[in-house]
């Protein structure tokens, strides 16, 4: 893509889940992208090929944009500023004790942005930041730099495991800004995706900042919801599948995030729910609902462990598999997983763990080395008090149960995702539970 008879220069600060697809994707509509990170092994490992991160389809992308020589990778965060006209931020904002957005990392690059800016430059902020931080990062730019420059609030929807499609079909592209210059920019970076007819919302940077936490702790109530709905069904004998597709075809609702399992996890759903209840806080505002949303999340989590004991009994000595250690199928990603979460739950039962995961067992090792990790799902099951569960990777979608039935030492099969039918599974001689389907 061409604006004015130049190729248009990016900059890409971050290189993780947001800013790697951004700034490949960015690539791939034709733009020269530079994405920049502090960490030298990363930036090493990119240059040399390797991937930091699990996301299907990243990786023969970026493979062809580096080829073409439209995609580069860099930790030299100054000659990638200077050489670009639109930067991106796409760094981490982790929650404080509070549940509020840590901001040191945008503040410090904003410094850094600052002490090199050498002419015009639209900077847009990727990441997920309270309401005011687009005039927060004009206040610390102004107070280092005379030059030139406008802020867009650009949040990302990106969901991992189909980031990449995402990205390149999105329901929807909010730009948030006062600069009519900055905004022409913007839709000429986007301009491939005025072809497929998607919809932009153009707007102030603070309605956009509280766009990116209002879809999120709504989405996260919605899972919430039909959790809820699903306990109450165990209670009262009713099948919660039949419920959530009544649900869904009603246009107002639609079917998506009506599926009942251990409750939400990942990067962005804890975190942000926590940052938008803290942002009312702060104003002082009680946000009941995303209050209740938060604390029954959390509940989840514990009455898995409740289904696992009224199954079992006494947990101590017992031998668990876990199939699933991400928080969703298609990535390597367990922040905030509530398969991490039951784990050490039952550890602390005293209970012995077996696992297995397709991508996501590297990552389970750094933070709890001491289980057991298996090659398939067959060895997690192999001479386990029962198996349990807790991602719906495709794989576990068909079991050879005749089989997980001879290898455990008891016949429990006890699924949060609701992968099976129960009447087939009990007509083997299975005990099997599922989760609101009784």
């Amino acid at each position: 893509m061409r604006r004015g008879g130049e190729n248009m220069k990016i900059c890409i600060i971050g290189t993780g889940y947001v800013g790697l697809v951004t700034g490949t994707c960015l690539s791939d509509f034709g733009l020269e992208v530079t994405c920049v990170d502090k960490d030298s092994e990363k930036i090493k490992g990119l240059n040399n090929g390797k991937i930091p991160i699990h996301e299907p389809n990243l990786t023969p992308l970026i493979e062809k944009n580096v080829k073409e020589g439209r995609l580069s990778f860099t930790t030299n965060l100054r000659q990638a500023v200077e050489k670009s006209e639109i930067i991106f931020i796409a760094v981490g904002t982790p929650p404080n004790n509070d549940g509020s957005a840590n901001l040191k990392q945008i503040e410090k690059v904003i410094r850094q942005i600052a002490h090199h800016l050498n002419g015009y430059k639209v900077i847009v902020n990727k990441s997920t930041v309270p309401i005011g931080t687009a005039a927060k990062i004009k206040e610390i730019i102004n107070s280092f730099s005379p030059s030139p420059f406008d802020v867009v609030s650009n949040p990302e929807f990106l969901r991992e495991g189909s980031a990449v499609y995402d990205f390149t079909h999105p329901d929807k592209i909010v730009i948030g800004t006062t600069s009519e210059k900055a905004l022409k920019i913007m839709q000429e970076i986007y301009r491939p995706l005025y072809l497929i007819d998607t919809p932009f919302v153009i707007t102030n940077p603070e309605t956009a900042e509280l766009i990116k936490y209002a879809c999120n702790a709504f989405l996260a109530t919605k899972i919430t919801f039909i959790n809820e709905i699903a306990n109450l069904c165990d209670k009262v004998g009713v099948d919660v599948h039949q419920i959530a597709k009544a649900m869904g075809l009603d246009g107002r609702i639609s079917p998506k995030f009506l599926h009942p399992g251990p409750g939400y996890g990942g990067s962005c759903f804890p975190k942000d729910t926590k940052a938008l209840y803290n942002i009312a806080a702060n104003r002082n505002y009680d946000f009941k609902i995303l209050k209740g949303v938060i604390s029954a999340n959390k509940r989840q989590r514990e009455l898995m462990v409740g289904k696992i004991k009224e199954l079992m009994g006494d947990l101590r000595d017992k031998i668990v598999g876990i199939l699933g250690l991400a928080f969703k199928q298609n990535t390597d990603d367990i922040r905030e997983s509530a398969s991490i979460d039951i784990i050490k739950i039952l550890l602390k039962e005293g209970v012995k763990i077996k696992c297995f995961d397709p991508l996501a067992m590297d990552n389970t090792k750094k933070i709890l080395p001491n289980l057991t990790y298996c090659q398939d799902e067959y060895e997690t099951a192999n001479d386990s008090d029962a198996l349990v569960i807790t991602t719906e990777w495709n794989q576990f979608r068909n079991l050879d149960l005749s089989k997980i039935k001879k290898l455990l030492k008891s016949p429990i099969l006890l699924d949060l995702r609701n992968l099976y039918e129960p009447e087939k599974v009990k007509k083997l001689g299975i005990i099997y539970e599922g989760v609101g389907r009784k």
